[in-house]
């Protein structure tokens, strides 16, 4: 696994990245001589994943049972990678989890590249819920991959939301089995190699997307002015700035935390019935497990209808 040229790593800086976490499952258990082979096969097949990405645009960490990637580029790279990763990874038990989201890149006391953030530790969460040789993509990750392109939208599903052990919900996605992956990722690679780099397109009369990834919003647009005036109207409404806007592949994206949205949640009264809504699941949950300890019961499972997440609890 490459490390980037000493100099080119740029000043210590929050940036909103995509981050791709694997790791070998049962790595600790294994013998000396199996956990050799397998972290070598393990290492050559991220090489592999990793050649079209140049090592100034990405943070390679080795954790020992596996690897955390930072891309610091354009987001299809780090999808790329994953397939590849998916396609060819063979025997060896490998689940992986990709996310975007605010990392902040700095140095560790031996002066290497270290990455640490939300970004990062949700990367981890996400694989932590994957099968061997699964590959999940959080809300965040998917949501940027459909504005690559609307075709990614075949190739992966939902399959719900997933708590962590900090009982924070996140919804993931992965790969439809229907989807000839290899194909694609072959296709992807070729395209990479074949192609020049893409200049990023003139901006479009479309509106700034703000999507929800649980602690925190990420905003994106086609210029940096239209992200900037999104984050100064919700930082009005008590947002607090995470990742100043920043070009990721073609558009201008920044991510803010906003608690008052966050604790914005309605309870509505029909009769016995109460009807829970909020701008997250998470704060959904917290709302319903209150009412629980009150002696409610839930009576319709949490979900999301037109954007906002809903539970019905009933009073005994």
């Amino acid at each position: 696994m490459s490390e980037r040229d000493e100099g080119v790593t740029p000043a210590s800086r929050t940036l909103v990245c995509s981050v791709l976490f694997l790791d070998i499952v049962g790595y600790s258990r294994l013998g000396v001589t199996e956990a050799i082979h397998l972290k070598e096969r393990f290492n050559e097949v991220l090489d592999t994943a990793l050649q079209d990405t140049p090592p100034a645009d990405r943070v390679v960490i080795d954790t020992g049972d596996g690897a955390a990637v930072t891309f610091l580029g354009d987001p299809e790279r780090a999808l790329f990678a994953a397939l590849s990763l998916f396609d060819n990874v063979g025997e060896v038990p490998v689940r992986i989890g990709i996310n975007l989201g605010p990392v902040y890149i700095t140095k560790d006391i031996n002066g290497r590249e270290n990455v640490i953030g939300d970004g990062i530790n949700v990367a981890q969460r996400v694989m932590s819920f994957a099968q061997p040789r699964q590959l999940l993509l959080s809300r965040a990750f998917y949501d940027v991959a459909l504005l690559i392109s609307a075709e990614y939208a075949t190739m992966f599903q939902a399959i719900g939301g997933r708590t962590d052990k900090h009982e924070r919900t996140h919804e993931v996605f992965a790969v439809n089995p229907a989807v000839r992956v290899g194909r694609s990722a072959a296709k992807a690679h070729a395209r990479m190699r074949a192609e020049p780099p893409r200049a990023a397109p003139a901006p479009r009369d479309e509106p700034v997307r703000i999507s929800d990834a649980g602690s925190h919003f990420i905003i994106s647009g086609t210029t940096r002015e239209r992200v900037a005036a999104t984050l100064e109207r919700l930082a009005a409404d008590g947002a607090r700035l995470l990742a100043e806007p920043t070009m990721v592949g073609a558009r201008w994206m920044a991510t803010c935390e906003n608690r008052r949205h966050a604790v914005r949640v309605s309870v509505e009264q029909f009769g016995l019935k109460s009807i829970v809504s909020g701008p997250t699941r998470e704060v959904v949950e917290a709302k319903v497990r209150e009412l629980l300890q009150f002696g409610a019961s839930l009576v319709q499972e949490i979900e999301c209808v037109d954007g906002v997440w809903t539970a019905v609890c009933e009073r005994s």
